[in-house]
């Protein structure tokens, strides 16, 4: 099992998660892992924390396999005082010059090169999964890369069009159901003013169809039907149309029809207490709208455990639940909790395949 970790926003805190964690990732996933992006950063990153780290620069992780010292490089000496972390160099040398907690175009090329490599490899299939830090998405922008994020390159560079951002906590403080919580987004990141045109009839059964899938193909859930429930847009579920007509001309006609379709699934509901009854164990799933109704519930749930995932694609790709923090980077207090369940849940979509 070989998990391919993209560094991220070099100006950011992914370089210090991804040392700062790496000990437990290799030991509690019980995977190889490889880093695409700067060995100087990374080594960098491991002195502010204070750990003793050898950054070993690969070509390719092929190249990696074939040698006899495999096992050396990618696990013993992680049980040791010293960790070695291979790594792949991904970007041009000047992202080595980048001000830390600055946005930067030589930061979001970097990343862009990063995620694109990874992403090929695994297409490939020499890597399992990729796991993702944050990256920028104004860097990315002023490197040339017009993507609103992750999910956006993932899906074009798979080459898919039914796709979706789920937001996943296991089972653990909070969450009551023993198979966890997802939350999945009808829109993604774009402008509130542009969702109302973008929430149909086809859009919210696609995602529902997609957090279906997942719920029982990936996470297990096969002795009875994921229940799913579905957030309503406007307050109170529109008040039966008091305050928009949205429930009643496209979300209870989309659940009507998953429901048709053999998907066990109820809405929509009042946004401001579905996440209260899902938290509580009656709902698997909850199909939100747009990205803020959906993340700032998971999040005040389990902020640190949440882990991003991408639905619909050919390859696994997890990914922290949280941004570059810009404003805590490079000061060694970044937590690095996130990312090791994001390592977890990798490791556990690709067992299952």
């Amino acid at each position: 099992m070989i998990l391919g970790i993209t560094m991220g926003d070099a100006a950011g805190i992914g370089p210090e998660i991804i040392v700062g964690a790496w000990r437990e990732i290799v030991c509690q996933t019980n995977s190889r892992a490889v880093v695409y992006g700067h060995p100087e950063i990374l080594q960098h990153a491991a002195k502010l924390r204070n750990i003793n780290a050898v950054i070993t620069e690969i070509q390719t992780v092929n190249e990696l396999l074939l040698k006899s010292d495999t096992s050396d490089i990618f696990s013993e000496a992680s049980f040791s005082n010293v960790l070695t972390i291979p790594c792949i160099r991904c970007g041009e040398e000047s992202v080595t010059k980048v001000p830390h907690g600055t946005v930067d175009a030589r930061a979001g090329d970097a990343a862009y090169q990063a995620i694109i490599r990874a992403i090929d490899d695994a297409k490939a299939g020499i890597i399992d999964a990729v796991v993702t830090t944050p990256i920028h998405k104004n860097a990315l922008n002023l490197a040339g890369y017009h993507y609103p994020g992750h999910t956006e390159i993932f899906a074009e560079r798979c080459g898919v069009d039914d796709f979706a951002m789920m937001l996943y906590l296991g089972h653990g403080e909070n969450i009551c159901s023993e198979n966890g919580l997802a939350v999945v987004h009808v829109t993604l990141h774009t402008a509130m003013k542009n969702i109302f045109g973008m929430i149909t009839i086809e859009s919210v059964l696609a995602k529902a169809k997609l957090i279906d899938d997942f719920m029982k193909r990936i996470i297990g859930l096969s002795k009875r039907q994921p229940h799913i429930g579905v957030c309503s847009l406007n307050p109170h579920a529109g008040e039966d149309g008091l305050f928009g007509t949205e429930e009643i001309h496209i979300i209870r006609p989309a659940v009507q029809q998953a429901l048709a379709e053999g998907l066990n699934i109820e809405g929509p509901f009042p946004a401001d207490t579905i996440m209260v009854n899902a938290r509580n164990g009656d709902f698997d799933a909850v199909v939100a709208m747009f990205h803020d109704q959906g993340h700032i519930a998971l999040k005040l749930l389990g902020m640190h455990r949440a882990v991003n995932i991408t639905l619909g694609l050919p390859i696994i790709r997890t990914s922290v639940a949280h941004g570059t923090a810009f404003d805590k980077a490079w000061q060694g207090t970044a937590q690095t909790g996130s990312l090791l369940e994001a390592c977890r849940v990798a490791t556990k979509l690709a067992l299952s395949r």
